[in-house]
């Protein structure tokens, strides 16, 4: 997306008459029955103004278009273009693609077959932005006309249509290239299966059971129309906030969405809510007003609280998916503004697939024979787990604000809490509405005794002993014990690693990033990995919250195209990128391997 407010504030309030400083003439020599026309647009640039690429031009200034009119064009090919010049834009806060001086391009063009002999005109639209180092006019369009003979004469060799790529000429007039697209969706659908291996989903399937076994108990709802209408609003509400994050954020926006406190405290305040409801207190119902509205629509108030439920799910799971996500959307901004529908789109449809099975499931286990209250004590159970996932987002709002109350220790000890207290609802010590008296058996009995235990695990967590390291990356961040020493900007990495002759690790993180806590409890404090990391230079970069987390977090995109957290990548002392590293594993000795690279300081991972 082009972020055309921030353009105008670096360059200032452009005039709006000025001198052009682009020419452009258009030319079609005549061509053969049967052969491709080839449209040379010859542009001419003032001294130090540029023009920019055709393809794959990173986010900020527009790219060179051109869009052909005429009932006589059967396919337009790839643009033929000059290699482009790739440098760093200060303007842009960007590496951009441009041409200087006369660039010259050809579009390829396969004409309708069996057209007679005779002229032709063909008009070409020109859509371009012209910048200099100190100025950019905003983008501009000029159309130019041109004619051409088609005579009977033998086809020429280097006019045939093989010598030319027409496989792609719909996403070229597109703007996006075809090879591109093919990215897009390979990347969008290995990142929506992907995310659902991350930390923060794993919650979301009791969460989702027990909502739906709720449901399950009215009657009159269809199994398959409430899984169906879930997936559904899990995808549209992926692909809207998506597309939104794009059109106003850029390709960043998910990582500022998850990272900003007042979402994390609604979503804590959406599971608080969601527990008491299982606890018995109170029915989740939409407003009397909108029930009456509804009337004459069979079940839509039940249809509105799925929709509901599925925005509730995609807030929650973008502080893991957001970097999944960035991914997406980074890719998808290489073309023109829809492309980010597209990318979304097949990234939810991926991710939400899984979750109409999840939707489906309790609506049969509720038909089950002789169910009684032990489902009522399944509710329950999924309330307390729902007061735990709410620790998780309220730690996140009090990392970003410092109010240092929900620290490792006080929600380690909150989790152990509630554990201890399912522990002791499930023995009947503690009752709820709609309980039924309780009759022990081996199961339960089994299923208490295994909260009490966990309970105990977590608070021993808090007294020396070592909890596991998926539990920890939910947990507000605890610095792990090390010999390592991290700077906070690449200016002294970059000092220190040219006085010490060293390789520099950086580290893009976040503050409220669970999957980076999972890899520094995980794989960080590892003895083996830690011996590697100290041959480095360390830094660490946040990029959603913290000072100049903007300016990190626009090189990060700018520079490695992506905005994953986590991201790691090896650069030497001159600034150049030696290996990179996509986020969460957990292969030890593929990170290892990944480490190695800047020690031995050769090759690519």
């Amino acid at each position: 997306m082009k972020n055309f407010l921030a353009i105008l504030s670096f360059f200032g309030i452009v005039s709006a008459q000025f001198n052009d400083p682009a020419e452009f003439s258009v030319k079609i020599d005549d061509v053969n029955q049967g052969e491709v026309a080839l449209v040379e647009v010859q542009s001419q640039l003032d001294f130090s103004w540029r023009i920019y690429a055709v393809y794959n031009v990173p986010e900020g200034p527009s790219p060179t278009k051109f869009i052909l009119n005429s009932d006589i064009i059967n396919k337009v090919g790839k643009v033929i273009e000059p290699e482009p010049t790739e440098k760093f834009d200060e303007g842009f806060g960007n590496v951009t693609k441009y041409h200087e001086g006369s660039p010259r391009f050809i579009i390829p063009l396969k004409l309708n077959d069996n057209l007679p002999n005779g002229t032709y005109d063909i008009d070409v639209i020109i859509d371009y932005q012209v910048c200099n180092n100190s100025l950019c006019y905003p983008p501009n369009q000029v159309t130019k006309s041109t004619s051409f003979k088609i005579v009977d004469n033998e086809i020429r060799n280097d006019l045939t249509i093989d010598n030319y790529d027409f496989k792609d000429s719909l996403f070229a007039r597109l703007g996006f290239d075809e090879n591109d697209f093919f990215n897009l969706l390979i990347t969008s659908l290995l990142a929506g299966f992907a995310a659902l291996l991350t930390p923060c989903v794993f919650p979301m399937i009791p969460i989702t059971i027990s909502f739906f076994l709720k449901r399950s108990e009215n009657e009159n709802t269809s199994p398959i129309k409430d899984a169906s209408v879930y997936m559904l609003g899990i995808v549209l509400t992926f692909t809207f906030l998506g597309l939104l994050l794009a059109i106003l954020l850029g390709a960043s926006g998910a990582t500022q969405l998850a990272s900003n406190p007042i979402v994390n405290l609604f979503i804590a305040f959406l599971f608080v809510y969601f527990a008491f409801s299982l606890f018995g207190y109170y029915e989740i119902e939409i407003p009397q007003f909108l029930k009456r509205f509804s009337l004459q629509r069979e079940s839509s108030d039940g249809y509105a609280g799925i929709l509901f439920m599925a925005l509730t799910f995609t807030l929650t799971s973008f502080t893991c998916t957001v970097a999944f996500m960035g991914t997406v959307l980074v890719v998808a901004s290489q073309g023109d503004w829809f492309w980010p529908i597209i990318g979304m789109l097949i990234f939810s449809l991926a991710f939400a697939s899984p979750f109409f099975l999840l939707a489906l499931f309790p609506h049969y286990l509720s038909k089950l024979p002789q169910s009684g209250g032990w489902l009522n004590s399944v509710k329950i159970i999924m309330g307390f787990l729902e007061l735990a996932a709410a620790f998780k987002f309220i730690s996140n709002t009090d990392l970003v604000w410092n109010w240092n109350i929900f620290t490792y220790e006080v929600v380690l000890y909150a989790w152990a809490l509630i554990m201890l207290l399912s522990g002791l609802y499930i023995f009947g010590l503690l009752k709820f509405k709609n309980d039924s008296p309780v009759i022990f058996s081996v199961h339960r009995t089994v299923i208490g005794l295994a909260f009490i235990f966990f309970a105990t695990y977590l608070g021993a967590g808090n007294h020396g002993y070592e909890i596991n390291g998926t539990i920890k990356s939910y947990l507000p961040p605890k610095k792990y014990q090390s010999n390592l020493t991290w700077n906070n900007t690449l200016e002294d990495a970059f000092q220190i690693a040219q006085e010490e002759n060293k390789n520099i690790f950086i580290d893009f993180t976040g503050v409220t990033c669970t999957n980076c806590r999972w890899m520094e409890t995980n794989i960080f404090s590892i003895d083996s990995v830690e011996s590697l990391m100290s041959e480095y230079v360390l830094v660490s970069l946040y990029t959603d919250a913290g000072e100049g987390y903007l300016e990190k977090r626009a090189y990060q995109i700018n520079r490695f195209e992506t905005a994953a957290l986590p991201y790691y990548v090896i650069l030497d002392p001159n600034d150049k990128v030696l290996a990179e590293f996509p986020g969460l594993t957990r292969d030890v000795e593929r990170f290892k391997e990944f480490l190695k690279i800047g020690i031995n300081n050769a090759g690519t991972f």
